[in-house]
C-alpha cells in the first residue's frame, strides 16, 4: 500500500472509529456504569440512584442520567403525583449492555490489585512520584 492509500484508509478507519468512541466514552463514563447497573434492577427513583451511588452531586446525576435518557440507554417516567415521582428504568439496549458492564466490574474488582500493583512497579522502576 503505498503512503498517500495508508492515508486514507486512516481516515476512513477513524470516521467509522468515531461514533464508536463517542459511544463507548459515554457508557463506561465515570458515572454511567454505576447508574446503569443501579437501575438493572427495575424502575429506580433519582433520590434512591443518589444514595446508592457513593461520591455523585445532584448535578452530575441529573446530567448523566439526562445523557443516559438521551442515548437510549433509559427511560424516564414522570408519575402525576404532589410532588412528582420521577422514575429511571433500562431499556432493552442498555439491557443487553448490562450483562457486559457486569462482567466488566467483576474483571476490575478481581483485578485492581494487579493493576495497583503494576503501576507501583512501574513507578517504581521510572522514577515517577506517587
Amino acid at each position: 500500500m503505498s503512503h498517500r492509500n495508508a492515508g486514507v484508509t486512516s481516515q476512513v478507519v477513524n470516521a467509522e472509529a468515531c461514533p464508536v468512541r463517542e459511544v463507548l466514552d459515554r457508557v463506561v463514563g465515570k458515572w454511567s456504569v454505576p447508574i446503569l447497573i443501579a437501575a438493572a434492577h427495575g424502575p429506580i427513583r433519582f433520590t434512591e440512584l443518589e444514595r446508592s451511588i457513593d461520591g455523585i452531586s445532584r448535578r452530575m446525576l441529573t446530567l448523566t442520567l439526562r445523557n443516559l435518557e438521551r442515548d437510549g440507554m433509559l427511560t424516564r417516567t414522570v408519575h402525576p403525583t404532589v410532588p412528582p415521582k420521577v422514575e429511571y428504568e433500562l431499556t432493552p439496549v442498555a439491557r443487553e449492555l448490562h450483562s457486559s458492564l457486569i462482567g466488566l466490574t467483576t474483571w476490575a474488582e478481581r483485578h485492581r490489585v494487579t493493576v495497583a500493583e503494576a503501576r507501583a512497579a512501574y513507578d517504581e522502576k521510572n522514577g515517577v512520584a506517587a
